[in-house]
């Protein structure tokens, strides 16, 4: 599994970069669930997570002072390019996120979380690669890395309903895969995609 997933994230790259392709002004500017960011600032995010090393992202971290938000906000700037389609070409060209190291589940999770983060309020359906959201559904629900997936759904069962994926006991949390996995990252809309007595929990968590 881990050798593909490197192609995995190519080809989730791509098929970001195809669907966005064409988009109006307007909507470059438009709202994401990444909370204060517009669809560029999430595409240059990704793109300047694509471009960097562990010992690059480690000196921004503490050049921020740990400060995540400045961090993102300063590599994002110095990512994004002078039109939102010059932004767009960059990514295209960025290769893939391999941080902490290549092949980590965590490179492919950010690109899919940020690609339905963009995708969800422009209306845009995409099913990501079973293999690949498979993978990033069982590492969010077992660590704490760049979310503290693994803390918000601890007590919690998971179960897909369209993928052989559970995890953990106690009140039931079900339905698709994606939305499981959006939600193990902090997402809210999501919790509209799932069911069982577990959700008024996790929704208050993610509210906290």
């Amino acid at each position: 599994m881990t050798t593909s997933l490197t192609g995995i994230q190519e080809r989730e790259r791509a098929a970001l970069v195809a669907d966005l392709r064409g988009l109006a002004p307007e909507q470059w500017r438009g709202p994401t669930l990444c909370d204060g960011w517009d669809v560029e600032e999430v595409v240059a995010h990704l793109g300047a997570a694509a471009t960097s090393t562990l010992w690059r992202w480690v000196r921004s971290m503490v050049g921020a002072r740990f400060d995540t938000d400045l961090h993102n906000r300063r590599r994002l700037e110095a990512f994004r390019g002078a039109t939102p389609e010059q932004t767009l070409d960059r990514f295209a060209a960025a290769g893939t996120i391999a941080l902490p190291f290549a092949n980590s589940p965590a490179g492919l999770g950010e690109l899919v979380v940020h690609a339905e983060d963009v995708r969800r309020p422009l209306g845009l359906a995409h099913t990501p690669d079973p293999d690949g959201l498979l993978a990033v559904a069982r590492f969010f629900a077992s660590r704490d890395f760049a979310v503290n997936s693994r803390s918000l759904v601890r007590g919690l069962s998971l179960a897909a309903d369209d993928a052989t994926f559970r995890h953990g006991s106690g009140p039931e949390v079900r339905g698709p895969l994606l939305g499981l996995v959006m939600t193990m990252a902090g997402r809210r809309a999501p919790l509209a995609d799932l069911s069982g007595d577990g959700v008024p929990e996790l929704r208050r968590r993610l509210s906290g």
